[in-house]
């Protein structure tokens, strides 16, 4: 278990590997922290795509950290080709405060320029010895927690959404019983890590805490690949994660990778790479893949932003924003 998180960093490294000749052309792919794995093996198959469809080879580098310091890195002069985020918000400030991208950018792509989402759940340890089977047990007084911090992580700001909604779901529009709920769930969190990975790093490497609240794709990797050390809970109500991309029109023309960067996002939706995602335990919209993977997605009720919070932008000013909700909601812990 201690070499879990080192072993498959040594074979992202491996499938990302590049060949000793220079490369044709270049691409940079800026990405969130858990999705280093999955871009590394796309990279391959992309790599193979590309060098078939216009006979170049293709060198692709990759960047990972939380999202919203990726969206930050490429304002201030990360010259990125493509982002791959897992928040709407992050791509959106791209347009708002960058202008290196156009207002419709999620319109250029199907499904919102989403062509995969996930939604959020639990790893707990063998057995599952706190009983833990939905967001209410998370509250209790002998369970801890472990999740990203929602004010650096998209990752963290969907488990705090997932959680409004079962709330909501609970408790109706009694705000104060919400309130409640969700500081008690703040309250038990031992360590708010700044991304997705740094969770994961605590819950797996450290052994810190029962639950590690993150993507149900990132806890089923785990499971699957540390097999009877943990087990997965998907709660019956949990939160609709879309997981944005787009090219960086600014950036793409500088560099002279416009078609490049643009047939590495369509590419995403090709039924080969929906069946890549799908074995990585990330949830797609092709029907074909879909009936392939009956069994292993939980049939939810997804809740949107829009149904939870109002839209992102409600989102990020009420519950995010310096002295919103979830700051006032953590003065109470």
């Amino acid at each position: 278990m201690k070499t879990f998180l080192k072993g498959i960093a040594l074979g992202a490294a491996l499938l990302s590997a590049q060949p000793a000749f220079s490369a044709d052309r270049e691409l940079l792919n800026t990405s969130y922290d858990i999705a280093r794995e999955l871009f590394a093996a796309y990279n391959v198959e992309f790599q193979k795509h590309w060098k078939e469809k216009t006979g170049e080879t293709v060198e692709i580098k990759q960047s990972h950290a939380g999202s919203s310091k990726q969206a930050q890195a490429i304002i201030q002069g990360l010259k990125a080709d493509v982002a791959t985020f897992n928040q709407v918000t992050d791509i959106d400030i791209l347009h708002t405060r960058g202008r290196l991208i156009p207002e419709n950018w999620a319109e250029r792509l199907p499904n919102n320029s989403s062509p995969y989402y996930s939604t959020m759940a639990f790893l707990v340890r063998k057995g599952n010895p706190k009983n833990i089977e939905n967001w209410d047990d998370l509250i209790r007084e002998d369970v801890s927690l472990v999740m990203p911090n929602p004010k650096t992580s998209g990752n963290g700001r969907y488990t705090y959404l997932a959680a409004l909604g079962f709330a909501q779901e609970q408790f109706g529009d009694d705000q104060d019983k919400i309130d409640d709920f969700l500081a008690s769930l703040l309250g038990q969190v031992r360590v708010f890590d700044s991304g997705g990975r740094g969770a994961t790093t605590t819950f797996v490497e450290r052994g810190i805490g029962d639950a590690l609240l993150t993507f149900e794709s990132e806890v089923l990797n785990i499971a699957d690949r540390l097999e009877g050390e943990y087990e997965v809970v998907t709660p019956k109500v949990s939160f609709l994660a879309e997981f944005p991309v787009t090219w960086i029109d600014d950036y793409t023309k500088q560099n002279g990778t416009e078609a490049l960067a643009k047939e590495y996002l369509s590419h995403l939706y090709s039924e080969d790479s929906q069946r890549l995602l799908a074995s990585f335990n990330y949830r797609v919209q092709n029907e074909t893949v879909l009936k392939e993977n009956a069994d292993r997605f939980r049939d939810l009720k997804l809740k949107s932003i829009d149904e939870i919070a109002g839209g992102w932008e409600k989102a990020m000013k009420a519950h995010f924003a310096s002295g919103g909700k979830l700051d006032q909601l953590q003065r109470r812990r």
